[in-house]
């Protein structure tokens, strides 16, 4: 059977070319340049429609994951939103100060996701001490860990990543992100031997209108889901 392959997108578009280049589950966000946040609920509603698994990020801002009272009933009502619109799961995560997860947090996300498919985020990738954060993730019942192995780019941390699954032990998948294309997406799924991997699939697009880059509207390079891209790590990973 071949690796899943999930594919974060931030827009209708993205998520089409998601689609049409063969991801077989879908991150859905908005803001990927940092890092992804809640999508829209137009967003979602267009999500709900594709043939395969929409897990939409809960994050309802920029920055840490550190969060507050206001965060949390933010969060709160997005689960409830992303049920609403049917999809399949929600993106959880947080921190405490001293980069731990935040299990007490996370129960009350956990519990408020009932009946919704759970995925830990990347605030996984700041704690001091990541076989702890897997037993705790797998205590809190969440199916994956997303995770860069601890470093900007999963493809550098391959051994780290080979001993998070390890330590797993089958009770929770290791769901490496960050950095991984057709290039480097077999050398990583053969010394780590995960099931799913995740990525963005994105290209460099040029500004169309220098006033809309003046005005403060975008930036002079953006990034958009390649279908091509996804077609081809989709490829590489039906050879496993």
């Amino acid at each position: 059977m071949s690796v899943l392959l999930e594919v974060c997108v931030d827009s209708p578009q993205g998520l089409e070319a998601a689609i049409a280049g063969g991801a077989d589950r879908i991150e859905l966000c908005a803001a990927l340049d940092v890092g992804g946040l809640t999508p829209s609920s137009g967003l979602m509603a267009l999500a709900a429609k594709v043939p395969v698994p929409v897990y939409a990020m809960i994050r309802p801002r920029a920055g840490d994951f550190v969060f507050d009272e206001a965060d949390e009933a933010a969060m709160l009502a997005d689960i409830d939103a992303v049920r609403s619109f049917g999809l399949a799961g929600v993106v959880i995560g947080a921190n405490l100060p001293d980069m731990r997860l935040d299990i007490c947090l996370l129960e009350r996300l956990v519990s408020h996701s009932a009946g919704l498919g759970l995925t830990l985020h990347r605030a996984f990738d700041l704690v001091q001490d990541p076989f702890e954060a897997v037993d705790q993730a797998a205590d809190l019942g969440v199916e994956r860990i997303l995770t860069s192995g601890l470093g900007p780019r999963a493809p550098e941390r391959l051994d780290l990543l080979a001993a998070l699954k390890a330590r797993a032990q089958g009770k929770i998948s290791i769901m490496p992100g960050s950095g991984i294309n057709a290039e480097n997406a077999a050398e990583l799924v053969r010394r780590t031997g995960v099931s799913e991997i995740h990525s963005s699939c994105r290209k460099p697009v040029e500004a169309r209108d220098r006033r809309s880059v003046e005005f403060g509207f975008e930036m002079p390079t953006s990034y958009k889901t390649s279908r091509e891209a996804v077609a081809g790590l989709r490829s590489v990973l039906s050879g496993f």
